[in-house]
C-alpha cells in the first residue's frame, strides 16, 4: 500500500486539527506530509491549547506506559476524534506487541476498531472512546 492510500485510509479532512505526539527521526516522513497535504494544516505537536480532531501517536517499545499516553493524549480531543497509534512493524525496532494494544485501549477508555499497514516500516491502529450508554 502506497502512502496515498495510507493517508486515505485515516480519513482525515481539510482543515482539521492533528495533534502529533511521538515523532522521531524514524517517523515517516511521507505519511506526515500526505497527512499535512490533506488537512491544509500543520500537526500541533505535544502540547495542545484547543480542540483537536485526531490524535497521531507514534509508538514504540520503550516509549514508556501506553495507557498513560492514550489518556494523555484524550485530553483535548473531540468527542468523535479517533487515536490513530502507529506502531513499527514486526521485526522492526520498537516493535509493539499487539497485545499490548489490546490490553492498554480498554483501559484508557478506547476501542481498537482498524488496523493497517501505513508504510514500509509502521502499522497503524485506530483507537476511538467508548460509548458510555451503549443500547
Amino acid at each position: 500500500m502506497g502512502v496515498e492510500q495510507s493517508v486515505e485510509r485515516l480519513c482525515l479532512e481539510k482543515g482539521q486539527l492533528i495533534l502529533e505526539i511521538g515523532h522521531d527521526g524514524d517517523c515517516d516522513q511521507e505519511l506526515r506530509d500526505g497527512i499535512e497535504s490533506v488537512t491544509g494544516t500543520k500537526f500541533i505537536e505535544e502540547y495542545a491549547t484547543e480542540v483537536i480532531d485526531a490524535v497521531i501517536l507514534w509508538w514504540r517499545q520503550d516509549d514508556g506506559d501506553l495507557v498513560d499516553q492514550l489518556v494523555d493524549a484524550l485530553t483535548f480531543l473531540s468527542e468523535t476524534g479517533p487515536i490513530w497509534l502507529l506502531t513499527p512493524k514486526m521485526g522492526r525496532v520498537g516493535y509493539v506487541e499487539p497485545s499490548d494494544i489490546q490490553d492498554g485501549a480498554p483501559t484508557a477508555g478506547l476501542s481498537q476498531t482498524v488496523s493497517f499497514s501505513a508504510g514500509a516500516d509502521w502499522t497503524a491502529t485506530k483507537l476511538v472512546a467508548r460509548k458510555a450508554n451503549r443500547k
